[in-house]
């Protein structure tokens, strides 16, 4: 049985792919299962992929399941004792799968573990881990406190502003773009939960471990990899949509009944926010412009209550 069964989901992202796996082959020596799965590309990434990698386990599907299915579809055939999610547009460094491997041993009781993110140009990519969604975090993105204090522990609590990722931390939240687990618990947890069809699923599984198994998850900073992030999601306003969408439903199920009127008002007036604040930088020519973030306000409908749409 090997050690360890890598999950990578693809959708019409063949080069990073493509790249990604070679990573994989280049920087791991723990014995270890390839599950590749492609949802449905039309850019020639099954091909390719069954060509460049013939020993891997490819599920060319003919339908996009999104990552939360994909991943546990791949999850029913894996046979190692850990599961790695790894996300197609990643490159392994320095023997980054090994080595959280081996700080996964180190911290059993962790029970879910991760690594350090970078950005192609080596700078640090934070999206490794995240803290809870809370009440605090709305107002303080609503407002633009996060914006303004980004390296502020208390004002960026949800991205753990101001901590490099350069040491070992308990996280609240591990992200799926690098996440291991225990097979046995990650079946005891049922996988992912299919509501979320992608964004948010991590959080969920996250909570639920904790509650359930005790966990308590931690990520190192000597498992590293680079993350180029968004490259199969390429409409932003279409990718706001799907994050913001996610949210709502993490605040709809976690968030206490007092707070959820209040934290759903702020969180229906943050694209607002950022439209108008976008709009000031845009006229002293700062960049960014707020259109995206108007589309994203005007469709709130779509995602201001999670996966039930308003009326």
């Amino acid at each position: 049985m090997p050690k360890l069964s890598i999950i990578v989901v693809s959708y019409n992202t063949r080069a990073e792919t493509l790249a990604c796996l070679k990573s994989i082959k280049e920087q791991t020596t723990v014995p270890y299962q390839l599950i590749v799965v492609d949802n449905a590309s039309s850019d020639g990434s099954a091909e390719a992929i069954a060509a460049a990698c013939p020993d891997c386990l490819l599920m060319a599907e003919s339908e996009n399941h999104g990552f939360a299915k994909a991943n546990n579809l791949a999850a029913r055939r894996a046979t190692g004792e850990y599961l790695l999610l790894l996300n197609p547009d990643t490159v392994v460094l320095d023997g980054a799968i090994d080595t959280l491997v081996a700080f996964a041993d180190s911290q059993p009781n962790a029970r879910i573990w991760g690594g350090r993110t970078l950005y192609a140009d080596k700078t640090l990519n934070p999206s490794s881990c995240w803290r809870e969604f809370t009440l605090w975090s709305v107002v303080c993105r609503t407002t633009g406190l996060t914006g303004i204090f980004p390296r502020s522990a208390l004002f960026n609590a949800e991205a753990y502003g101001g901590w490099n990722r350069d040491t070992v931390r308990q996280v609240d939240i591990v992200s799926g773009c690098f996440f291991l687990i225990k097979t046995a618990d990650w079946q005891a947890l049922g996988g992912f939960d299919l509501t979320f069809f992608m964004y948010g699923e991590e959080a969920d599984l996250c909570r639920r471990a904790r509650s359930k198994l005790g966990a308590a998850p931690m990520v190192t900073p000597e498992a590293t990899i680079i993350h180029y992030g968004g490259v199969s999601e390429t409409v932003r306003a279409d990718r706001q949509v799907k994050v913001l969408r996610a949210k709502g439903e993490l605040m709809k199920r976690y968030f206490p009944k007092w707070q959820q009127p209040m934290a759903r008002f702020l969180f229906a007036a943050y694209p607002l926010s950022r439209s108008l604040a976008g709009k000031v930088r845009a006229r002293r020519g700062q960049g960014e412009t707020h259109e995206v973030w108007h589309e994203v306000w005007q469709r709130r409908a779509e995602w201001v209550n999670g996966f039930q749409i308003s009326d």
